[in-house]
C-alpha cells in the first residue's frame, strides 16, 4: 500500500506563503508517474475538503477556494508532490493531507496556521 508523508506546514501571517511537500513511498516510479494525487485539507469542526489534484500529462485541477493562489506540481523521479500556497488567508488554516485517487492510507498531515 502506498504511504504518504506530508511536510512543510507552519504558522504564517495573512498574505504569507508556504510550500508543502507530499512524499510517497512503497510505489514504483512508473506507478507514481501514472497516478492521480490529491491535496486535501481539514479545518477544525469541518469535513475534509479536496483542494487540488495533479494527474498525468500535466493535468491539474483546483477548488474555487484556492484557485489562483495555490499551485500543485509533481516531481515523479522523487515521488513527491508539492503545493505552493501564496496569499494565505486565515480561512486556509487546516491540517493538509495528500493521497492518491482513489485514496490509500492517510498520513499524519501537516498543520498550516494563518493568523496575525
Amino acid at each position: 500500500q502506498v504511504q504518504f508523508v506530508e511536510s512543510g506546514g507552519g504558522s504564517v501571517q495573512p498574505g504569507g506563503s508556504l510550500r508543502l511537500s507530499c512524499a510517497a513511498s512503497r510505489v514504483s516510479f512508473i506507478a507514481f508517474s501514472n497516478s492521480i494525487i490529491d491535496w486535501y485539507r481539514q479545518a477544525p469542526g469541518k469535513e475534509r475538503e479536496l483542494i487540488a489534484t495533479t494527474a498525468p500529462y500535466g493535468v491539474t485541477n483546483y477548488a474555487d477556494s484556492v484557485k489562483g493562489r495555490f499551485t500543485i506540481s509533481r516531481d515523479n523521479p522523487k515521488r513527491t508532490v508539492y503545493l505552493q500556497m501564496l496569499g494565505l488567508k486565515p480561512e486556509d488554516t487546516a491540517v493538509y493531507y495528500c493521497n492518491s485517487s482513489p485514496p490509500s492510507g492517510w498520513g499524519q498531515g501537516t498543520q498550516v496556521t494563518v493568523s496575525s
